[in-house]
């Protein structure tokens, strides 16, 4: 494990300014709006910020505030936020993020996190805080073939314990994240103290029964059918979109952006005012300058081919676990009668506010769940 200091790579980012300027925009339906795809009149002052606007060096500079580090878990590097707060290694908070997100997502609530005390809260809430990056994500190392959330799970398992010198942490993810953090409490229950999701990624080895949970399945497959084109792509033929994306940062912006749009939570605010133009592409820096967009899909085939989503006949998660019902467009939230079938729950909580992106759209209400989540 070694020190490791955030950079952009000066030839990508030139690359990415002569394609950022080439790029020709498709034949476009009149009044298309955010519903065929990216709005095009957004994606366009997007890239006019990008050019005219976007620092990116003080983009990397504040993302240098906090510590980062290289591990080297079996054959790959792993990205790696390492905040060592109040707790002085008594409390590790693993957090895991998902796609099309970063280790980014996290940013606004990891200093309340590790130091409670200078954010209004109790210097015994504290955490140290582990923030990895995703295998073929951002500055994380490139897998040869496609890994998913149980592979994953073990490489994480083997971060805490063997690199950093934690033998027992807390755990918390969406999307993704959800599903390595579940398959951490499968796998290597041992290892972890408590879970805590704010997405159903493993679902529980049974079927839909009561009315409850029927309604919910339909409401759930009937999102999917709407949002959820993307992952069937993914998941079945990456390449296919990767030909597509290779040369092409603005169209890999906008299938990013695009996500960000339809998952959150837009009921009180505007697009703009959830999400600022610095905050978009910052994150989609950990995409495009990365060369990281293809290999990052890859992860849909992955769970697929490891059969991620499902739990293994006959088991469940024994560990604590503790569910974060935000209103998320993107799925509708399971009923807790359906969670409670595959998980332990000791903790459920339905949140006012704040989709997909949690940690992002309202970090003050995810670190005050997670402080408490902790506590018990």
């Amino acid at each position: 494990m070694r020190p490791f200091t955030l950079a952009w790579d000066a030839d990508r980012l030139a690359w990415l300014r002569d394609r950022f300027a080439a790029y020709r925009m498709p034949r476009l339906p009149k009044g298309a709006g955010w519903r065929y795809g990216c709005d095009p009149d957004y994606l366009a002052g997007l890239v006019a910020y990008w050019r005219e606007g976007f620092d990116v060096e003080a983009a990397a500079a504040e993302l240098n505030r906090f510590p980062h580090v290289m591990a080297r878990i079996e054959d790959l590097d792993i990205h790696v936020v390492h905040v060592v707060g109040e707790a002085q290694g008594r409390r590790p908070l693993l957090l895991t993020h998902g796609w099309p997100g970063s280790v980014y997502e996290f940013w606004d609530v990891i200093a309340p996190l590790a130091f409670p005390s200078r954010h209004g809260g109790r210097a015994e809430d504290a955490f140290d805080v582990v923030v990895p990056a995703l295998p073929g994500f951002g500055f994380s190392g490139k897998p040869k073939a496609p890994i998913g959330p149980r592979t994953t799970a073990r490489l994480f398992d083997k971060l805490m314990r063997e690199e950093l010198g934690y033998p027992r942490y807390h755990a918390q993810g969406g999307d993704w994240g959800a599903g390595v953090t579940a398959w951490l409490a499968l796998d290597h229950a041992a290892s972890v103290n408590a879970i805590h999701l704010n997405y159903l990624l493993v679902q529980p080895d049974a079927e839909a029964s009561t009315e409850t949970e029927k309604a919910w399945r339909k409401a759930a497959m009937d999102a999917q059918g709407r949002l959820g084109a993307y992952a069937d792509l993914q998941g079945t033929k990456p390449l296919s979109l990767n030909y597509a994306m290779a040369d092409e940062p603005v169209a890999q912006l906008a299938w990013l952006v695009e996500r960000f749009h339809d998952w959150a939570d837009l009921r009180e605010r505007s697009f703009e005012e959830v999400f600022s133009k610095d905050r978009l592409l910052t994150n989609a820096l950990f995409y495009l300058a990365t060369d990281a967009f293809g290999t990052a899909t890859w992860y849909y085939a992955g769970a697929r081919e490891e059969g991620a989503r499902r739990m293994p006949s006959g088991t469940r998660v024994t560990v604590p676990t503790a569910f974060a019902a935000y209103p998320d467009p993107r799925t509708v939230a399971p009923p807790r009668e359906w969670v409670e079938r595959g998980y332990t729950v000791t903790r459920w909580r339905d949140m006012p506010r704040g989709g997909h992106f949690a940690a992002l759209e309202v970090p003050d209400l995810f670190v005050t769940d997670l402080r408490d989540w902790a506590r018990g």
